[in-house]
């Protein structure tokens, strides 16, 4: 049967979809200078030679992490150069403070990078611009150079004014704020998974993610929360991201697969004997070896290869560890890798053993099943 549609109704329809419609744009619709980020940010003329971007490492196919995830480290440029560590996600990473002691929490927290070496995204959009294992640039000016004869300098002008290329310096911390302001867009923080809506009573979780849930909250059980906090702030303003923004040395093993080994000397100079000690180089403090800042999991199902030199391949491979670390024995082969470790049952020992975390994880004791819903849940924090 057919229904007439009356001129009235098909007017309130047509105003309602172009409501929606536009709804949709503003959502999407950037400022200049969060549009002029987004160019800087995929801008491959950038690197030494020409070829590499910020979304080079960063792709939005794979929540802001390498899209190649079988590599355990990125390769720069320089074909063949691999920076040390793995890409992390970019993602709801505007909120984390300035590096800083917490007094209670008795640990240092904030900071972006793995290491916390640069206070605001600003600073770190800027430093794999003159890295020589990344965009492999020789100083500033070259970046600058290339901005003010490319194809958008006129609206890096609009932006930041007539006379903002006669200072090389303040150019180039400009490329730095814009990219931040692009990076603190809704595009980097939708919450917009299942757990989001379900937390908001939007949506349910199936018993197997709400008994993972419930173990992830458990002090007794997987107390993963205790580091990646999963209830929205007192006042509700805050929704969960799943990250205390604090460092920690969770003892993973050194990566034999991490191809920053065989770089030459004059890029690696202890060669297969490099050992990252992380935030202990960035405030200088050897009691502070080893330890990484802790991630956001929203997207973590997304974002492998897992820590801060891609050791882990499988997120299953994490939780077992967490779980099994300190009762299984140390491997014989000090390199062997995830997958190895899994089928002998051992472990191998720690980059750096002395200040690895034995109090909250190590034995959880968790069952297969309980892994299996514990991995159920983590699923639901990808956003749609």
């Amino acid at each position: 049967m057919t229904i007439a549609i009356g001129p009235l109704l098909k007017c309130l329809l047509a105003v309602m979809l172009a409501s929606a419609s536009m709804g949709s744009l503003a959502e999407r619709a950037l400022t200049r200078k969060e549009a002029l980020g987004k160019l800087l940010f995929e801008d491959a003329r950038l690197s030494t030679p020409e070829g590499l971007s910020c979304s080079g490492c960063h792709s939005s196919t794979r929540s802001f992490t390498d899209p190649d995830a079988e590599r355990s480290t990125s390769e720069g440029a320089v074909v063949g150069r691999f920076v040390p560590r793995n890409t992390p996600t970019i993602l709801y990473g505007s909120p984390s403070p300035k590096l800083h002691w917490d007094e209670s929490m008795a640990s240092w927290v904030g900071g972006q990078f793995w290491d916390g070496r640069s206070d605001t995204q600003a600073d770190q959009a800027l430093k794999p611009f003159l890295g020589h294992l990344e965009m492999n640039n020789d100083d500033l000016t070259l970046v600058v150079d290339k901005i003010q004869n490319g194809p958008y300098a006129k609206e890096f002008i609009r932006v930041y004014g007539a006379r903002v290329f006669s200072n090389p310096e303040d150019a180039f911390k400009k490329v730095g704020d814009a990219i931040q302001d692009y990076e603190r867009t809704k595009l980097f923080s939708p919450f917009k998974s299942r757990y989001d809506r379900y937390i908001e009573g939007q949506g349910l979780l199936t018993q197997e993610e709400l008994h993972g849930l419930e173990i992830f909250e458990r002090e007794d059980k997987g107390n993963c929360a205790s580091c990646h906090p999963s209830k929205p702030s007192h006042d509700g303003k805050q929704r969960p991201l799943f990250t205390d923004f604090s460092y920690d040395n969770i003892g993973v093993p050194r990566n034999v697969e991490n191809r920053f080994y065989t770089l030459p000397q004059s890029l690696n100079p202890d060669g297969w004997s490099f050992i990252d000690k992380g935030l202990g180089i960035t405030v200088k403090n050897r009691s502070q070896d080893g330890k990484f800042k802790v991630p956001t999991l929203r997207n973590i199902e997304r974002t492998s290869p897992y820590m801060h030199n891609g050791y882990f391949k499988s997120l299953r491979g994490v939780i077992e560890f967490y779980n099994t670390r300190d009762l299984l024995p140390a491997c014989s082969n000090s390199w062997a890798t995830e997958q190895e470790a899994l089928s002998m049952k051992c472990w191998p020992k720690s980059e750096i053993e002395r200040n690895v975390n034995h109090d909250e994880l190590g034995r959880l004791g968790l069952t297969p099943g309980e892994i299996d819903d514990l991995l159920a849940f983590l699923h639901t924090l990808n956003d749609d």
